[in-house]
């Protein structure tokens, strides 16, 4: 055997040393690993850099970038310094080691094993809590931003007379440099007293003083530092009184003073900050009388005093002297807390008019021609109506359209009528094959605008499009129409390079595209590409042969994402809709600067605030991450986004917003001018779903202007649930055309209504003016109903239509079979004193995956209709024709047309089935037979493609005949989508 010793006989083997190759392969994999670990935040960097540059806003992303790193500097450097210096310096008191104690002695092991790395360690630690510090106070770069750029409310609190914007901009900033020294000021006592401890100044156990003199001296210091630091606290508390929230009986969220803030907790905070800069004081003269008595004696009464004088007293004022009389001590503050509240949501100009909510015109003629006047009812819901839109108008599987549509405002002939709207956006679950190439280099945008008449449907229950087919086309005119940024755009997208994108398919095949814009970042850059396939987790992106010169990467792609990355200290609203503007798809978005520091004004949380049944099943429509309480907003920018080079613009809209006006000052040159706004664009802005859903929370409790009824409580309204569905969730909002009492004209506004306090019957209706450019924009209008009379509200006005039994039996009958019914939105108007109800009613079933305007439900003074269109409707309510009723378009339904006739006897043949396959489908749709409707239609489509095969024929061989509207206006197959309502999908 060898000698495995490494004696003469065999060879030294050495155990337990890794050879120089293993630790050589170590070392790279060591720096591998730091140098993959650099280049991953090197990515994340670079990446948002070059977006930021791309979108030209790269100043927001150098201003934001700079203030966090000079936070993260200066009070990280602070921190380190302020815990350093005291660990140095407790080091440096220390006591001769001869002086130390039997307990100390034990310790020199510890000692013994720090003291080679006594500087490395001393280090170690300032680094490890100046790393902690600076990355706190590098958060709060918005507090720092708004503190130096702070512009004046021009307006002062009633209690300490003070301008607004002390407490929006400097009392936060104030209160984190106090936060700072508080963590700075505990560390360094911890720190100090510790090494003291190590270094024999501190003694528990041992008999004798506890303390050295220069212990005591140095840690008393500290105390005194910490105890000077509350008394600023207390000092702030004084002024902290004016936007602190607490609960009130009469109020959700009180905010402000009450009186027993003003009569004891001030007074209260007053005495405790004497008392602290004593007690400071105190700890301060133990440099000269190194006796620990006197600050001890002064720290108890501190305790003590913040016991009885902060807590016990202002209990015994709010027993004794509040509670017995409270509506005479709490008005003067109530008043304070109604002003401040209305002029922090800008609900300050409300105007509140008394309304009889009943009719005492006797004339139902005039009543009748008065609706058309009153309102342009809008009897296609933009929340119904997406699976029509997608069934109808999505040409192919790989677009779609949003959950929920918008309502804009198009002029045709001089007049403006409310539209419903939306994007065929790219759905990337549709396209025939999910690959990397299709996903993101193929199949990048969607096509086109599909609109429809808000207040009218064709003979079949289907929308009047204004604007649809592929390429859209219509009577929005010439646009481009190509969509690359969308609300359901959220993968990124590389075009512009060697690899052509699918454009659009007709009856020709695929036309190709290739992005023209500059827009997205650059990818030819190799560190470009490398730093995007980290970031994004795809190593593809290094080495594909489809990415070449000229490839470009879309991304952060919808709207709200656009907008919070280039203005993140704004609130972005949850509705972006689009509009047609000079030729361009634009996204207008609404955005709000907002505060929580505007003394006396109730915080409301606007996540809470916005959610409705809407938010509730569409979580796009959400205000998320919106937790914050906040008690003062304004709608201060109109932001756009171009959906097709994703371009994004802010425009300045409330001008007199001192929070806008700050953030302009930190961030200059990144938000336009008003007047910038041109005319094509105001003509679509409107008032903001979100801002209009806080306005009417508060307002269903700061209607009133007098505090006793405030703090009586008996008039507290509430926002009513959807009668619609059973979600329990509040009814959203509703946009419409429509004229209040004290105005001349119709007006695009935005409505709700409100119901009493744990009751179904109406209490107000609210509306306001949301047409931009318009000397009204903005005003809020409700008319409140009187408490002596009940008027039904929308609970009561669905739980009436479902309960007539004419009624019950007509919709029992439409859901016949696998049909469902489905509740359009119950709109209130306001009418001769009365109110109408307007609901239609869809029908979704019969082999049909989308609903149908099948009839409407009109309710007024008691009387109800369900009919198949609005006007038969209103004139059942009524009683009478009206007289200025439009005839309806081509399309709509005409009632009796007579048949169609032709010289061709062919042709002739053709439309006389047409019409009777026409007819059948009539009879069958009121029978709620749906089959039998399914093949009338498919009769109808037949007669119509040989009505128009033959007089083809004839217009070759010279013959003639009188063409005619297809049998009841319905739609031919060479025009709007064919009657069976099936156009190709594919």
């Amino acid at each position: 055997m060898p000698d495995r010793g490494g004696g003469p006989t065999g060879p030294r083997i050495r155990v337990g040393r890794p050879s120089r190759r293993v630790r050589t392969l170590l070392m790279t994999l060591g720096v591998l690993a730091v140098l993959g670990m650099a280049f991953t935040m090197f990515a994340g960097f670079w990446t948002d850099w070059l977006w930021y540059r791309s979108v030209n806003y790269s100043s927001v992303f150098t201003t934001t970038l700079w203030t966090k790193i000079g936070l993260f500097f200066v009070f990280g450097l602070l921190m380190a310094l302020a815990v350093g210096f005291n660990i140095w310096l407790a080091h440096r008191l220390r006591p001769p080691l001869s002086a130390m104690s039997m307990e100390q002695q034990s310790l020199d092991r510890y000692r013994m094993g720090i003291a080679p790395y006594k500087k490395w360690l001393l280090l170690g630690i300032t680094a490890l809590v100046g790393l902690i510090a600076g990355a706190s106070a590098s958060s709060q770069w918005r507090t720092w931003l708004m503190w130096v750029n702070g512009v004046s409310f021009n307006q002062k609190d009633p209690q300490f007379h003070l301008d607004v914007s002390f407490y929006a901009f400097d009392l936060p900033w104030y209160r984190f440099l106090l936060g700072f020294g508080f963590a700075a000021a505990i560390l360094s006592v911890i720190a100090a007293a510790l090494t003291h401890y190590l270094y024999g100044g501190l003694r528990i156990t041992s008999p004798g003083a506890r303390a050295t003199a220069a212990a005591t001296g140095h840690l008393s210091v500290l105390l005194g530092i910490f105890v000077a630091l509350k008394a600023v606290a207390y000092w702030l508390d004084r002024y902290g009184l004016a936007v602190k929230s607490s609960d009130f009986k009469a109020t959700d969220a009180w905010t402000g003073l009450r009186y027993v803030d003003a009569n004891a907790y001030l007074p209260a905070k007053t005495i405790l900050f004497c008392i602290a800069v004593i007690c400071a004081v105190l700890f301060f003269a133990t440099l000269w009388r190194r006796t620990w008595q006197l600050p001890v004696i002064g720290f108890g009464l501190m305790v003590l005093s913040a016991i009885l004088i902060g807590g016990l007293y202002p209990a015994i004022v709010q027993k004794f002297q509040v509670q017995p009389n409270e509506q005479a001590k709490e008005a003067p503050y109530v008043a304070k807390n109604l002003k401040a509240t209305r002029e922090a949501y800008g609900i300050d100009d409300t105007k509140v008019t008394e309304y009889a909510g009943k009719s005492t015109t006797t004339d139902k003629t005039k009543l009748r021609d008065d609706v058309d006047g009153t309102a342009s009812i809008r009897v296609m819901d933009p929340n119904v109506v997406s699976p029509t839109f997608q069934q109808l108008q999505q040409m192919r599987n790989y677009y779609a359209f949003p959950t929920n549509l918008d309502v804009d405002r198009y002029s045709k002939d001089g007049k403006d009528q409310d539209t419903v709207i939306g994007l065929r956006e790219l759905n990337l679950n549709g396209i025939p094959k999910n690959n990397w190439i299709n996903d993101h280099f193929r199949y990048t945008h969607g096509y086109g605008v599909v609109a429809a008449k808000g207040t009218t449907g064709d003979a079949e229950g289907r929308p009047v499009f204004t604007e649809s087919d592929l390429p859209s086309q219509g009577d929005l005119g010439t646009y481009q129409q190509r969509i690359y940024y969308g609300e359901k755009t959220t993968s990124y997208s590389i075009v512009g390079g060697p690899q052509k994108e699918i454009d659009y398919s007709d009856d020709s095949g695929e036309k190709t595209f290739s992005y023209t814009a500059d827009s997205g970042v650059n990818l030819s850059n190799p560190v470009n590409r490398a730093a995007y396939a980290v970031a994004f987790s795809e190593p593809q992106i290094m080495y594909s042969g489809a990415i070449g010169e000229g490839s470009r990467i879309l991304y952060n792609r919808t709207p709200k994402q656009r907008v919070e990355a280039v203005a993140p200290w704004l609130t972005i609203d949850g509705d972006a809709y689009p509009a047609v503007v000079n030729g361009k798809i634009q996204w207008i978005v609404d955005a709000y600067t907002t505060t929580n520091g505007y003394p006396y004004s109730s915080r409301t949380t606007l996540g809470d605030t916005t959610a409705d049944s809407l938010t509730a099943t569409n979580n796009s429509r959400a205000v998320v991450a919106q937790q914050n309480q906040v008690n003062y907003i304004r709608n201060s920018v109109k932001a756009t986004v171009d959906a097709y080079t994703g371009q994004v613009k802010l425009y300045q809209w409330d001008t007199q917003d001192p929070v806008l006006k700050t953030w302009m000052k930190a961030f200059p040159g990144t938000v336009k001018s008003k007047a910038d706004i041109s005319d094509s664009l105001m003509a679509h802005l409107r008032y903001p779903q979100d801002l209009f859903k806080v306005q009417r929370e508060l307002l269903s409790r700061y209607h009133v202007e007098d505090a006793d009824t405030f703090l009586s409580g008996s008039e507290v309204w509430q926002v009513p649930d959807d009668p619609t569905n059973k979600s329990g969730d509040a009814v959203p909002p509703y946009y419409l055309s429509m004229k209040m009492p004290d105005q001349s004209a119709q007006a695009f506004s935005l409505t709700t209504t409100f119901t009493p306090n744990g009751r179904d019957n109406l209490s107000a209706f609210m509306a306001v003016d949301a047409e931009a450019g318009t000397p009204d924009y903005g005003k809020i209008r409700i008319l409140k109903l009187p408490t002596s009379t009940t008027v039904n509200g929308p609970k009561q006005v669905q739980s009436q239509f479902n309960s007539e039994q004419d009624i019950a039996e007509s919709i029992r009958l439409l859901q016949g079979g696998d049909s469902e019914v489905e509740y359009g939105n119950l709109l209130t108007v306001p009418l001769d004193g009365g109110l109408l109800y307007v609901e239609p009613v869809y029908v979704r079933g019969g082999g049909l995956k989308y609903p149908l305007l099948r009839k409407v439900l009109v309710t007024y003074g008691g009387n109800t209709a369900f009919e198949d269109t609005l006007d038969q409707a209103l004139n059942k309510v009524f009683g009478a024709e009206g007289s200025t009723t439009e005839p309806p378009d081509e399309g709509e339904d005409q009632g009796t047309t007579p048949p169609p006739t032709s010289s061709n006897p062919t042709v002739q043949k053709a439309l006389d089935d047409a019409q009777k396959a026409f007819d059948a489908g009539q009879e069958a749709l009121k029978k709620g037979d749906w089959e039998a409707y399914g093949r009338a239609q498919e009769d109808l489509e037949d007669a119509l493609q040989r009505a128009e095969d033959a007089q083809a024929a004839a217009d070759k061989t010279g013959g003639s005949s009188t063409s005619s509207p297809s049998p009841g206006g319905s739609p031919s197959p060479s025009g709007s989508p064919s009657p069976s309502g099936s156009p190709d999908s594919s």
